[in-house]
């Protein structure tokens, strides 16, 4: 948030505003009576942005629906869809840290834009650079500005309700819940949530219940980071809560903990809750009596291929796709397209979605889906961790070890994915020659989606997935004797100076697959990276 062409200040929202607006007038029928949906969070400027952002489609004569106060993200693609708007714009920076906000955005289908759209937007802002207003005052007294939130709030919950299972009361003490909003917008909602659940009210953590954008109590207001959920922790103690429950800022993305029968506390991975959350799916499903073959789950082609092994067995289908709800939301549609239905997907960057009215990810309603799972547990005496061991008995047991290096310079960075993809010096200007084995395991498949190759899809070999805009390689390894097998995905990220790894392992023996993930993650490091001699830093700063 400063000046300057890659920041977020008053001018780039209005040129970014102008141009969408100008894009969505000659992509989308009917755009000026369907309008836009804006809504923003509790960041600084967030409100403002949002403003400046309706003013300018109020000055192309195209109706607004803003969302009066805070709102949390997912209520910008449902208001898309219930209004049957042209398009949605969130104002959010999500985890980021507090200097940083964003502006995200939906198209007509109610999902973030992914190609041809985001190219077509980005050149429409280029060809409508000059402000046309900077005043939105106009907005009180438009007729074009329109205020529904209450509305759609109230449909957003009954949407929420109708995720619900009918419970068996028991004579069992209800479970205690602990939440952490981290400084952002959800605690109303998750308070609203609790109630149309009818589940008894969580407690807050008090020092992160209302929104604050200067984060006060974490550096990094993500679940994910280590520390950024002491606080929540240290309240469950003091009340001897079962179940810790976070959001992000924005409330778009979820994590929890739960303590142990020795008082200890376990966080679950981005993964194990996906699993979690997808067999939970797929048991409500089953007791519709719907045939499986109809249901599809999603999630990105770096998460767990344990929903993929729980498909496999259970005989519904899975797709994978690349990073970002964008991907997962829009390859939902297109399997709906096809007859199937969609009720799960994710990623293993603790973002999940359910049910068909919001194909983006959604902390409250994943929070509550939690809240639903344990409970049921809890009635059968059992807990989110002793149901997740009985998970992997049926499907297998699975580790992720998920980490990055730290490289500053970009020539480096592809110096070394060029290695990788001419490993033992034999690749050809039209073939890449890659690693054969590591940690002791045969390489069984390469999907490389900087070049779009597949070895697992001959004669083309081309891969059926979009082109990544950076470095990723997946390379899929094993068995080996005991049955041990791992996918290992590297990729460069967009927004940092890291080389990020996604590393899984699978098999029925826990030591063994965590005896494998070491080795990988050390030839990795050592002879694939050459982090001594390239000079990366390591995640932690090992």
């Amino acid at each position: 948030m400063e000046a300057g062409w890659s920041r977020m200040n008053d001018l780039i929202v209005i040129q970014a505003s102008q141009g969408l607006c100008a894009y969505v007038l000659r992509n989308v029928p009917n755009a000026v009576t369907r309008g836009i949906v804006v809504g923003h969070d509790h960041r600084r400027y967030s409100e403002r942005w949002a403003q400046l952002t309706a003013a300018a489609f109020v000055a192309n004569n195209v109706k607004v629906y803003c969302y009066s106060g805070l709102v949390h993200t997912p209520m910008v693609p449902f208001g898309v869809k219930a209004l049957k708007a042209a398009c949605g714009v969130m104002i959010t920076a999500s985890h980021n840290p507090k200097q940083d906000n964003g502006y995200k955005v939906y198209w007509e289908n109610a999902v973030q834009i992914i190609s041809p759209h985001d190219s077509g937007i980005a050149g429409s802002i280029r060809e409508n650079l000059e402000p046309i207003t900077w005043d939105f005052d106009c907005l009180k007294n438009s007729p074009l500005c329109t205020d529904r939130t209450k509305e759609l709030i109230d449909a957003y919950m009954a949407r929420l309700s109708d995720l619900r299972s009918i419970w068996t009361p028991s004579n069992r003490p209800p479970l205690k819940f602990v939440n952490t909003s981290m400084h952002g917008v959800s605690d109303v909602f998750m308070q609203r949530a609790f109630e149309v659940f009818g589940v008894p009210p969580f407690i807050p953590v008090p020092e992160q219940q209302l929104p604050d954008p200067e984060f006060p109590t974490v550096l990094f207001p993500n679940p994910e980071e280590k520390g950024a959920m002491d606080l929540a922790l240290a309240t469950a103690n003091k009340v001897n809560a079962d179940y810790v429950l976070a959001q992000d800022p924005d409330s778009d993305r979820f994590s929890a903990a739960e303590k142990g029968s020795d008082g200890e506390w376990t966080t679950f991975t981005g993964d194990q809750l996906g699993a979690l959350f997808a067999s939970a799916t797929l048991q409500k499903y089953k007791a519709s009596g719907k045939p499986l073959d109809q249901m599809a789950m999603v999630a990105s082609t770096v998460s767990s291929k344990m929903v993929e092994a729980m498909a496999a067995h259970e005989g519904f289908k899975f797709v994978e796709c690349l990073t970002g709800f964008k991907f997962i939301g829009n390859t939902a549609l297109n399997l709906v397209s096809e007859g199937y239905e969609v009720p799960f997907g994710y990623e293993e960057a603790i973002g999940y979605m359910f049910g068909s009215e919001i194909r983006d990810k959604d902390g409250v309603a994943a929070s509550m889906m939690f809240v639903e799972l344990v409970t049921a547990l809890h009635e059968q005496g059992k807990s989110a961790s002793s149901h997740l061991q009985e998970l992997y008995e049926r499907y297998g047991f699975f580790q992720t070890s998920n980490s990055y290096f730290i490289c500053n310079d970009p020539p480096t960075i592809d110096k070394i994915f060029a290695r990788i993809r001419n490993y033992d010096g034999k690749a050809s200007a039209t073939t890449s020659s890659y690693p054969h084995t590591i940690a002791g395991l045969k390489i069984t498949s390469i999907r490389d989606l900087t070049l779009g190759y597949d070895s697992t899809n001959p004669p083309t070999f081309k891969s059926t997935l979009p082109l990544s805009s950076g470095h990723m390689i997946q390379f899929r390894a094993g068995p080996s004797s005991d049955g041990t097998k791992i996918t290992l995905t590297t990729r460069t990220s967009g927004t940092e100076p890291k080389i990020k790894y996604y590393l899984e392992g699978s098999g029925k023996n826990a030591q063994s697959v965590h005896d494998v993930l070491q080795r990988v993650t050390l030839e990795l490091g050592d002879a694939w990276m050459e982090s001594d001699k390239n000079r990366l830093g390591m995640a932690g700063g090992r």
